[in-house]
């Protein structure tokens, strides 16, 4: 985004140095918005946080699941 508001910037200077009032009033539109754009993307930002959800714990399902595959075998044998 920095490179874009520098180009804005460029284009702005050399609007301003050829005496063209509807290019210059077309990039001061440009600049606003993107502004506004960064500062909305601030505020986002500052507002949302990561969450850190942790790894699962499988120690539960695995036993339960090995319990299951036990009885599955015991049904099966004679």
């Amino acid at each position: 985004m920095k490179e874009i508001h520098a180009n804005l910037l460029d284009r702005l200077q050399e609007a301003k140095e050829q005496g063209w009032p509807g290019e210059v009033a077309a990039i001061e539109a440009s600049l606003a918005a993107a502004e506004q754009k960064l500062a909305a993307t601030r505020h986002i930002a500052a507002r949302h946080t990561t969450v850190h959800l942790g790894m699962p714990v499988l120690r539960g399902v695995v036993a339960r699941i090995d319990s299951e595959q036990r009885n599955e075998d015991a049904k099966g044998q004679p």
